[in-house]
């Protein structure tokens, strides 16, 4: 199963060189890596998307807690958290399919971001799902290129239901 952990870490120079090492030792694959500093310089925020049974990423979990520069390790897969991606996709912008991008572009939010005339560079953010739909759907027109920034994923707060509040 595929899992998102969020990973708080001291911003300091090898931190995630020893994560990515760490992963690489035990044989483990990281599908995506996004890292960026948080609210408060000083510290990092690391979304790894791997694949494993609950097992195994309980175990990258406690390897990760181990490393000194490691502040929390959250698996955040599931309904609790919100993720998104970036795709930036060029692709073929023939006299005849212009109009089949604009469209595809309209339906998925999308912004053309580069127009040549030959291609036009479109941008589009969601989750997994809506990348590749969107993704695929382009594929008839011809990409001529593709570039994926990762997942960044936060867990949505918890709200309290509570019954007959004023």
């Amino acid at each position: 199963m595929r899992h998102t952990l969020s990973v708080l870490v001291q911003n300091e120079a090898g931190v995630l060189s020893r994560i990515v090492g760490l992963f690489s030792g035990r044989g483990f694959n990281i599908e995506s890596l996004t890292v960026a500093p948080t609210q408060d310089a000083e510290y990092s925020r690391i979304t790894i998307v791997t694949i494993g049974d609950d097992g195994v990423i309980e175990q990258i979990c406690k390897q990760l807690n181990k490393l000194i520069n490691t502040i929390k390790v959250m698996d955040i897969t599931g309904e609790g958290n919100i993720e998104r991606e970036l795709v930036l996709v060029k692709v073929a912008a023939k006299e005849e399919d212009r109009s089949e991008i604009l469209r595809i572009a309209d339906i998925f939010d999308a912004k053309v971001v580069d127009a040549t005339p030959k291609t036009y560079t479109l941008e589009a953010m969601g989750d997994d799902i809506k990348i590749k739909s969107f993704i695929e759907l382009l594929r008839p027109v011809g990409i001529r290129e593709l570039v994926r920034s990762g997942k960044v994923a936060i867990s949505r707060e918890v709200q309290l239901m509570t019954t007959g509040a004023k």
